[in-house]
């Protein structure tokens, strides 16, 4: 008997030491501007390398469409709350994400995803990681367009500049939907589809910001020398000073931070929101930094 009390502190560690590790927590990417879930050389690209670097990972690039072309359409033409409607449904229905996952968007995908973070809370986003992301919009047209997109883009630029808050435009033109002219600020308010409402523009919708103080971080990055969105520090959630637009503030300077529209300040207080730079322009980033900056937020 002595010897089989004495056994049993010893089958209860090897137990402990037999147990697989826990599961990696799972990742949701979505693309920008131009891109495609499943593109060899960026979230293709991306989901291998995560994959690589953390064994075992369910990483899910969304696809918003059949196929990797209609997803590249959408990115320009479909209307991005229908967008997000469509990303809550395959998320919901997806037995991979039921625990919670994290979520990684790149360019308009960040702000994409913060969106199903603050209107589809279930399966619970964890982490939200915004590659670029333009959280207050941008403005003043594209001065480079991605990939092969250059004839879309002319087009794009000349429609926004026609009529950025028109009903029509604003339906079908995903840019139009994240536009915010400065000079426009009413019209934004009264007429963004998509953006003034995620922003709290036009009233405080108090499960918005229920769900997004529930993430555990909320991560920005900015570009430091990028030459594609205007203002850069949208990326990090500022914006240009209200009724111009040459001088521009920090989030902390907003009305939408002041005001606490969105549980900012309060997450900023309690060390959730992390802003980091990285040189380059638009998305241009080494594997170095992605592995020292971005993974220790996946892990």
């Amino acid at each position: 008997m002595a010897a089989l009390r004495a056994a049993v502190p010893v089958l209860a560690l090897l137990g402990l030491c037999l147990r697989p590790a826990a599961a990696a927590t799972p990742l949701v990417i979505w693309h920008g501007m131009g891109d495609s879930c499943c593109n060899p050389v960026s979230m293709g690209y991306i989901k291998k390398l995560v994959e690589k670097k953390i064994p075992g990972i369910y990483v899910l690039s969304l696809k918003i469409g059949s196929n990797m072309i209609q997803d590249m359409e959408n990115s320009f033409f479909m209307n991005v709350n229908d967008q997000v409607r469509e990303v809550c449904s395959q998320l919901a229905t997806d037995p991979h994400l039921q625990g919670g996952y994290n979520a990684m968007g790149f360019s308009q995908g960040g702000q994409f995803l913060r969106a199903v973070a603050q209107r589809c809370p279930a399966p619970p986003m964890l982490n939200l990681i915004s590659i670029g992301g333009q959280h207050q919009g941008r403005v003043f047209g594209f001065p480079r367009c991605p990939g092969e997109s250059s004839h879309v883009c002319d087009w794009i630029r000349k429609t926004l500049d026609l009529g950025a808050y028109t009903k029509a435009v604003q339906e079908h033109l995903v840019q139009a939907e994240y536009w915010h002219d400065p000079l426009k600020e009413e019209d934004y308010r009264k007429s963004s589809i998509f953006l003034a409402d995620i922003n709290q523009e036009r009233g405080i919708n108090e499960t918005y910001k229920k769900n997004l103080m529930a993430l555990k971080k909320f991560v920005m990055v900015k570009f430091l020398n990028d030459t594609m969105v205007d203002p850069p520090i949208s990326e990090w959630f500022g914006f240009y000073k209200s009724g111009q637009a040459k001088e521009t503030i920090p989030l902390q300077e907003t009305s939408l931070y002041k005001e606490d529209r969105l549980g900012l300040q309060e997450m900023d207080k309690a060390g959730k929101l992390v802003f980091l730079g990285v040189k380059g322009d638009h998305l241009q980033f080494s594997e170095e930094w992605f592995d020292s900056t971005i993974l220790p937020f996946l892990q």
